[in-house]
Order: structure tokens, then C-alpha cells, then sequence
């Protein structure tokens, strides 16, 4: 018993010895704290290292970089480290006894520390991967994913496998944070029907997320950019949580958001609102390089010129310590504010061109584009900005990249085309997509203006590519079988070579597909048709059909889009009427919940067409809300800013003419002064034609006046008076509309030699407009919705409206004198007298 005894003494004594020896390297590593350590610990214990003492080590040495701020991590020195070398090899050794959640952990943190992907530890490990992906768990078969995005693999029949995994298991996923980075690496392999079903799911997970973890609903709308899909009741639910941590976020996660929401064409007041006082907070706060350029770029757009000065002039301090990239990004916004801030535009530039040899194509691209908008004199640096544009070209496969380049190098000074730049455009025409395309043919078109021969013969070399240019774009119409891919080519697709040559092939395309029409796709169709100022009436029918069919479907907000090419083509039948009517019941119940300025343009799209909805219109006219309407404006983009501020007075215009009833004030009186004191704009030869005759007309130059200023700021092109017997009154003085305080129209004094605040009895205001092509349809002589807005208001306002159409004055008919003052007396005295 006694030696029994000692014999298990001995085991104990050998195995816990063993078990000592064995857990010294693990017990080492785990109290490491900081990198050095854990080289120390590596290379005193080479020969003793595991599988599990190489997988703690490197996850060690990853965890110790996350924890720095991206600026102070030492990744190229820890890859670098020849202890670092040893547990690649080790690990590339050991790859067979990793189990599933460890090769693909490694495989992560290799990539973290810029292992090359061509690398044999990769490639191993990769490989080991796709024999044992069918058992992963979620989590790592999400992991992976993410390696293989990082290695430009997101089109491999590896990815494929894992997007087939996740349609079969998506079900089963229960974790957002997994889901969610599936969701943005398969983004380009998804189906429609998959598409519906991981949007399905992510919004069920989001319901179950903890509202301070932003991340998982900033990658869910990143999956939605990715996909090119704005599906506004999943991006306003991820908005509502990335609102609630917006006072947590720093300026990186805020341009980032803002930056997706950008590509989505997703404007949140409140969003927009709560970054723009968080980024102002955080000035005094960003006091170096680094976070100084990413508050920079998120909050200049936005904010009052005060503070976009002192930005800029915080920036012009700190711009000798600005890295490349962090140059690229302030020049970026620069052309984004148009900046007219010389010494910052120069500073940027020099050290721009210090680092020319750093940057990739797009940033070329860019940089070139940047500098051209910010009127930057610099010939040298635009010389190599040419020559580094040609060598990226020449060079490039991609024909996205090579027409992108093709642009940019056009828009430099060059007297002659390199014959290399259009070889390598014509070897990637055939795989252009319509838009790449169209603009192509923007840039072969400045070429032949360019080339010095073409006032004498246009070269051959353009005509070839030309022709192939309309060839290619015919072959992609005709063989075009899915509606939803064709709209994103055509979706912002314009110009004369679209016009001219493929119109006419679109709509029959477009005619073809009808049956494809859904409601999510009827929004980028209505907004082509509107843009492309096409009427096309089997299409317009077919689009209301769908949308009243399925109105529950459709999002308010994208209501806009879809009736507006009803509203802005004038496009009137029994089925618009409907769908005005059902459009308006369904906005009606979610008025509070739309931003201002899209509740603005809704409204006012709908009174173009004569609707004018009064829940909609006393929601818009009231002081709060015109507050925050205001508010808002102060964060949106210029263009967008002042197309709002334009809508309202319209808007505002129009119920003050069309719906006394509703009390509406008239506030727009010194906007509209101040709108006149920029205009300023000159009368077309046709018009000057149309005054010179109408003096002949009306029996004196004295009887007729230009550019009349109506009450509620309608500027006529013409103006005359009729007395009862059908003669002209001559001017004395220059005459101006006023309002009364009740809202009555009443002339100043001296208006007409023979009266003074009114009309004889019996006379009649005539105004005459000519209708130039901008307020007709491009395919049809109808004319547009504003043009017959404008037409009903005059007429309240007491005039009778006389246009002109360009299309009528400037046919075969009227190619005389004669002929134009006949042409005249009869729209002015026939029509009064009808």
C-alpha cells in the first residue's frame, strides 16, 4: 500500500510537472502587455510553441493595435518583427490542427497585419477553408467572408458557396452583428429574392439590438448602398438608432454614415440636425491632422460660412502636416464648397503634387477634377496630372475606370488627342454600360471640336468610334431583358448623343418591359421619364396602373418621384386623377414623419397639377413647422437648398392665387426682390423679334412694355392694354403691380396716360409670352405642367394670356414679316375677340 502509495505520489508529481512545463508559455503570454512582450515570450519558446500558444500570441498582438487609435498603431513594425516571422511559419505549419474557429480567427488577424494575400500562409489557410466551410458556424462563415473581401475575392466561387450557405440558413441566424456583415459581403451576389429576404430579417434582428450599438444598422445601410436600393422603412428604423448614439460618435463614423446616406439620396432632418451640433462641438475638441481632417470633411458642406471660414483657416495651420490622403480628402471638400480660399487651394495643391506617386487612379481622377473646379492656375502640375491620368489609362481593364479617366482627361487643356488614350477606349467599348457609354460620346464630341481638322473634315478615327459607340448602345437596348438592371444605367442618363441617337430605342425597350413595372422600381423609371422630359402615354398609363394597385406598398416619401412626371408633363387622364387621389391618402396619415423639404416638394408637385390637399398645405404653413424647415435647410446641399426655398414660394404663390380660402399669407415678397436682383437675364432674339413687331402691331413701341412685374413676382415677357373697342392704350410711366392688404390687385399711379389706379371700364391687361422648348415636352408640342400653372395664375391675376410657341414662330409659315404681324394680330385681337 505504502508503495502504492509513492507510485501515485510520483504520477502526480510527473504529470503536474508536465502540466507546469506545458502551461509556463500560456501562463507567459497571458500576462503580456504590450507587444515586445509577446516576442520575448515567442522567441525564448520556439521549439515549445502550439497551435494554441501561436493562436493566443497573435490574437494578443491584434487585440494590443485595436485598442490604439488608428494613428498611433505600429502594424507595418509588428509584421516587420522577426518573431512575427516565426509565428507565420509556425502557424503555416500547424493549419491541419487548427479547429474551425481558430483557422478562420487567424486568418483574420493575419490580414489585419497586411499579410499579402498572395502569401502561402493565406493561400493555405484559405484552402483549408473551403474543405471544412459546409460545418463552419455562422459566426466564422461570417468572419471568412469579410477575409475574402479583403483579399477582392467577393466575386469567387468561394463567396458564392457562402451565399448559397446563408439563403439556407438565414433563418437560423439569430445575431444582427453576424447577419449584417454577411449581408454587406455578399452584397454582390445577392438575388432579388434573396435581397427581400436578408432586408426580411435584418429588420426582425433590429428590433432585438440593444439601441447603443450602432454598427450593426450603419452596416445594414451600407449592404443597401452596396445593392444600389434605397428601402426607406428598413434605412429609417437603422436611422432611428444611429440618431440615438450621434452624441457618442466621432467625426470618422459621422462622415461615414452621412457619406452612405449620400448614395442612398436619404436626407434626414433630424439626422442631419444632430451631426451638424455634434461636429460643432467636437472643433475645439480636434487638435490635430488626423481628427481635424475628418471633422473637416463632415461638417464644412454644412455649416454657416462663419464657421466653414474658421475651419478653413484651422486648416491652412495645420495643412504642412497633412498626410496624402488627408490632403486628398480637405481638396475634396474644398471643390465641394467651392472654396475661393487661395492660400488653403494652394497649400492643399502643393502637397498634392509632393505626392502624385502615392495616389490610385480614382484619386487621380479626383484630384484632377477637384482642381479644375477650384480654378487652380498651375500648367506644370496639370501637365503630370495628364501624363500619370494616360499611364493609368493605358493600363486599365476595367471599362468603368477607363471611361472615368477618359472624362477627367478631357476636361484638361489639350490641343490634341494621344492616339493611345483612344485605342484603349475603343478596346473596352463593347463592355460599357449605356452610361459609360453616353460618356464616351460627351468626350469624343469635345474631341472633334478640339482637333484642329475638324474645320475641314471630321477624322475618321472618331467617326469609327462614334459609329461603334451607337452600335454598342442599340446591342445593350435591344438585348436588355431585365427592367431593374436597365434603370440603373439609365437611371441619371442624359445628353445630346442619349437624345439623338437612343431615345427613340429606350421607349420602345422601356415598352417591351412594361410587364416588369413594380412599385420598387417605378420610382428610378418616373424620375428617368421626368428628367428625360419624354411623354409617353402607354408608359404613363401602365405606371399608374401599378402604382394605385399597389400604393400600400410604396413608401410615402417615394410618392414624389412617381407623380412627378404627371405633375411636371402635364400628363392629364382619368388614371392620373386617380392616382393623384390615392397618392394623397396615402401621405396623408404620415405627414409628421416626412422631412420638411420633401413634405415641400410633394406638395408643391401636386399643385402643378391643379390638387392642392389642405392637411398637406396647413401642415406646411405654420410657424413650426416653417422653423424647422429652416433649420433644415441650413444642412442641406446648396443646389437642393435653394430648389426648396424656390418650391415653397411657388408653392406659397399658388395657394395664395388658387385657395383663398385657406388664409395662406404671401411672405415671400423680399425673397422674390432678391431673386430679381440677380436675374437680370436678356431678351432671346426671338423675343427682341416678338417686341419689335408688337410695337408695329399695337400702333406704337408705346403700347407695349417688357419684362412686367406682376404682383406675387410673375415677370411677362410682354404687356398690353385693350381698351372696350379692342385698341391699344399707350404707357406713360413705367407701371407696377401692387397688393392691397386684402389681397386685391390694384396698378400704381400714372400707369396709363388715361387713368390711374384702374382700368378704364371695359379694358383688358393682356400678357404675351413666348414658350421657348424648356416648357415642352421633347418628343411632343405639350406643353409642361409649370407653363399651365403660370397660364391659370396670370389669368387670376386679370390678364388675358397670349403665348407664343417657339415651335409656331418659327415654322415654314411664318418666314415673313407679313406673315409674323398677321400671325400676331390674330393671337391678340382674335382671341380677345372670340
Amino acid at each position: 500500500m505504502f508503495r502504492l502509495r509513492c507510485v501515485n505520489s510520483s504520477l502526480r508529481r510527473l504529470f503536474h510537472g508536465g502540466t507546469v512545463n506545458r502551461d509556463q508559455v500560456l501562463e507567459q503570454l497571458r500576462v503580456c502587455s504590450v507587444e515586445d512582450q509577446v516576442f520575448d515570450v515567442v522567441g525564448k519558446n520556439k521549439a515549445k510553441l502550439t497551435v494554441n500558444h501561436v493562436g493566443l500570441a497573435v490574437g494578443m498582438l491584434w487585440e494590443f493595435q485595436k485598442e490604439k487609435p488608428e494613428v498611433l498603431r505600429t502594424v507595418s513594425l509588428i509584421k516587420n518583427h522577426p518573431q512575427f516571422l516565426t509565428l507565420r511559419v509556425l502557424a503555416e505549419n500547424k493549419i491541419a490542427l487548427m479547429d474551425d474557429s481558430m483557422l478562420v480567427d487567424m486568418l483574420y488577424r493575419f490580414l489585419r497585419f497586411n499579410v499579402d494575400p498572395h502569401d502561402s500562409l493565406v493561400q493555405q489557410m484559405v484552402s483549408e477553408a473551403w474543405l471544412r466551410i459546409d460545418r463552419f458556424q455562422m459566426a466564422s462563415l461570417s468572419k471568412l467572408a469579410t477575409c475574402l473581401n479583403d483579399q477582392y475575392l467577393q466575386h469567387s466561387p468561394l463567396m458564392g458557396h457562402i451565399t448559397n450557405i446563408l439563403d439556407q440558413r438565414l433563418s437560423s441566424i439569430d445575431d444582427v452583428r453576424i447577419l449584417s456583415t454577411l449581408m454587406i459581403s455578399v452584397s454582390s451576389l445577392v438575388s432579388p429574392r434573396l435581397r427581400d429576404a436578408l432586408i426580411t430579417r435584418a429588420d426582425i434582428l433590429l428590433d432585438t439590438l440593444n439601441s447603443s450599438q450602432f454598427n450593426n444598422p450603419r452596416r445594414v445601410v451600407q449592404f443597401l448602398r452596396n445593392i444600389k436600393y434605397s428601402h426607406r422603412p428598413l434605412l429609417e428604423k437603422c436611422n432611428k438608432m444611429i440618431l440615438c448614439n450621434v452624441p457618442n460618435m466621432d467625426a470618422e463614423n459621422i462622415s461615414v454614415i452621412m457619406g452612405l446616406y449620400q448614395s442612398l439620396q436619404f436626407n434626414n432632418c433630424d439626422f442631419r440636425l444632430a451631426v451638424k451640433q455634434r461636429l460643432i462641438e467636437m472643433i475645439d475638441s480636434s487638435t490635430d491632422p488626423v481628427s481635424f481632417t475628418k471633422l473637416f470633411v463632415a461638417l464644412a458642406p454644412m455649416a454657416s460660412q462663419e464657421i466653414r471660414e474658421g475651419l478653413e483657416n484651422t486648416a491652412l495651420l495645420y495643412a504642412d502636416e497633412f498626410s496624402a490622403h488627408q490632403a486628398l480628402a480637405v481638396g475634396d471638400t474644398l471643390e465641394e464648397i467651392q472654396s475661393r480660399n487661395l492660400s488653403l487651394i494652394n497649400k492643399i495643391a502643393s502637397i498634392i503634387q509632393r505626392n502624385l506617386h502615392v495616389y490610385k487612379p480614382v484619386e487621380v481622377a479626383r484630384i484632377t477634377q477637384a482642381l479644375l473646379m477650384l480654378q487652380y492656375q498651375n500648367p506644370e502640375l496639370y501637365n503630370k496630372l495628364r501624363t500619370i491620368l494616360i499611364n493609368f489609362l493605358q493600363s486599365s481593364v476595367f471599362p468603368c475606370e477607363v471611361t472615368m479617366l477618359t472624362r477627367v482627361l478631357s476636361m484638361l487643356p489639350c490641343p490634341r488627342l494621344d492616339e493611345g488614350v483612344l485605342s484603349r477606349v475603343e478596346a473596352v467599348v463593347s463592355q460599357c454600360s449605356l452610361n459609360d457609354l453616353n460618356t464616351i460620346a460627351v468626350v469624343v464630341a469635345k474631341w472633334v471640336r478640339n482637333d484642329p481638322s475638324y474645320h475641314h473634315n471630321t477624322p475618321s478615327k472618331f467617326v469609327r468610334l462614334l459609329q461603334t459607340l451607337n452600335r454598342c448602345g442599340h446591342q445593350r437596348l435591344q438585348t436588355a431583358d431585365r427592367l431593374d438592371l436597365l434603370m440603373e444605367e439609365l437611371k441619371y442618363l442624359s445628353g445630346e448623343w442619349f437624345e439623338e441617337m437612343l431615345v427613340e430605342e429606350t421607349m420602345v425597350t422601356l415598352k417591351r418591359m412594361m410587364d416588369q413595372m413594380n412599385w420598387s422600381n417605378l420610382p428610378d423609371l418616373t424620375f428617368f421619364l421626368t428628367r428625360l422630359n419624354h411623354l409617353n402615354p402607354p408608359l404613363m398609363e401602365q405606371i399608374a396602373s401599378v402604382a394605385i394597385r399597389d400604393i400600400e406598398k410604396i413608401h410615402p416619401t417615394a410618392l414624389y418621384a412617381i407623380m412627378l412626371p404627371f405633375s411636371v408633363l402635364n400628363y392629364d387622364s382619368v388614371k392620373a386623377d386617380e392616382l393623384y387621389d390615392v397618392c394623397i391618402q396615402r401621405i396623408t396619415p404620415h405627414i409628421s414623419t416626412f422631412d420638411p423639404h420633401l413634405l415641400v416638394l410633394h406638395t408643391y408637385a401636386f399643385a402643378v397639377a391643379d390638387t392642392f390637399p389642405e392637411e398637406l398645405i396647413r401642415q406646411i404653413f405654420n410657424i413650426d413647422f416653417l422653423g424647422k424647415l429652416d433649420a433644415q435647410l441650413e444642412t442641406l446641399p446648396d443646389t437642393l437648398n435653394m430648389r426648396t426655398r424656390l418650391r415653397l414660394m411657388e408653392l406659397n404663390r399658388a395657394v395664395c392665387l388658387e385657395c383663398p380660402e385657406f388664409q395662406v399669407p404671401w411672405f415671400h415678397e423680399r425673397y422674390c426682390q432678391q431673386l430679381q436682383k440677380k436675374g437680370g437675364g436678356t431678351l432671346s432674339p426671338a423675343q427682341q423679334q416678338i417686341h419689335r413687331m408688337l410695337g408695329e402691331v399695337l400702333g406704337g413701341i408705346n403700347c407695349v412694355r417688357g419684362a412686367v412685374i406682376t404682383p406675387y413676382y410673375y415677370t411677362i415677357d410682354f404687356e398690353c392694354i385693350l381698351d372696350k373697342d379692342m385698341h391699344p392704350l399707350p404707357y406713360n410711366e413705367p407701371s407696377t403691380l401692387q397688393i392691397s392688404d386684402i389681397g386685391k390687385v390694384h396698378w400704381g399711379p400714372n400707369s396709363l396716360e388715361s387713368s390711374g389706379n384702374e382700368l378704364p371700364p371695359g379694358a383688358q391687361r393682356v400678357a404675351v409670352d413666348f414658350l421657348d422648348s424648356k416648357l415642352f415636352c421633347k418628343n411632343h408640342h405639350h406643353m409642361k405642367g409649370e407653363a399651365l400653372m403660370r397660364k391659370r395664375h396670370l389669368e387670376i391675376l386679370g390678364y388675358r394670356v397670349v403665348q407664343i410657341p417657339h415651335f409656331e414662330w418659327n415654322s415654314m409659315e411664318l418666314s415673313t414679316q407679313d406673315a409674323w404681324k398677321e400671325y400676331l394680330k390674330k393671337k391678340i385681337f382674335g382671341e380677345l375677340s372670340s
